[in-house]
């Protein structure tokens, strides 16, 4: 196998469990992050897999960053078969007229921004390279369905995440490259730590939530990107069994 994949905010959580899970499988896999140092740890804990990995420090909210960050996977392998398009952060939550516009800005360019910005150099790649295609695998959320309390900032780019597959998945027909979403809830990460102390329901009360192994998303992830390019899935939701989501509001 020669397949290569890039993996976006590689360093921790859902993206390093996806990375994992790539190379187990036999990708070669570039690392992309803010944190050189926790890009290494993922290369640390691949084991003699990581002997596959480029590690890319990279900032997905700034075009030329991320044009660098193509630019090197071209050089190392000269082709990309996958983006899993990972990287992203929440805010604050707070009530609608608290929200800052610093963490207005700043989760639309880490979310939004940088879904498009990475998938966009993925794409012309992917059109120019051969064999031609390849795919890309957008972090949906289940906030891209249904929100959480004072959480408009991510759940406005998590619909609009929703968009953008779509809109990759009609333009990339032509050229062979395939997109789907993989949409999660609570995969137990530094992110959702805070669901173990209790967080806030539609109907005003607070509670725990369950979460799951994010290995399993990492598995997830590894079962889409296998698929021949003439199949697709264009939607995954996979989420801890006991959650609150269905029959949320």
């Amino acid at each position: 196998m020669n397949k290569v994949a890039v993996v976006t905010g590689a360093g921790s959580g859902v993206g390093r469990a996806a990375a994992l899970a790539l190379l187990g499988g036999g990708w070669k896999v570039a690392l992309a992050g803010r944190r050189a140092d926790a890009l290494e740890a993922t290369i640390a804990a691949a084991g003699e897999n990581g002997a596959n990995c480029l590690a890319v420090p990279a900032d997905v909210s700034d075009a030329a960053s991320v044009a660098a960050l193509f630019a090197a996977v071209k050089e190392k392998w000269g082709r990309c078969d996958l983006l899993f398009n990972n990287a992203g952060r929440g805010s604050p939550a707070v009530d609608f007229d608290e929200i800052t516009h610093e963490d207005w800005f700043g989760v639309v360019a880490a979310n939004l921004n940088g879904a498009f910005l990475c998938a966009q150099e993925a794409y012309r790649m992917m059109k120019r390279q051969d064999p031609q295609g390849g795919r890309i695998i957008n972090n949906g959320s289940i906030s891209a369905y249904a929100p959480r309390p004072g959480s408009a900032p991510y759940t406005a780019t998590k619909h609009a995440i929703s968009g953008l597959t779509k809109s990759l998945s009609l333009d990339g027909r032509k050229w062979n490259i395939a997109c789907g979403q993989l949409d999660i809830g609570n995969a137990a990460t530094e992110m959702t730590q805070r669901m173990t102390q209790g967080v806030p329901q539609a109907n005003g009360t607070t509670m725990v939530e369950p979460r799951m192994d994010a290995r399993h998303v990492g598995e997830a992830v590894l079962h889409m990107a296998s698929l021949p390019l003439d199949a697709n899935i264009q939607s995954m939701t996979i989420m801890a069994t006991k959650m609150p989501f269905v029959g949320r509001g």
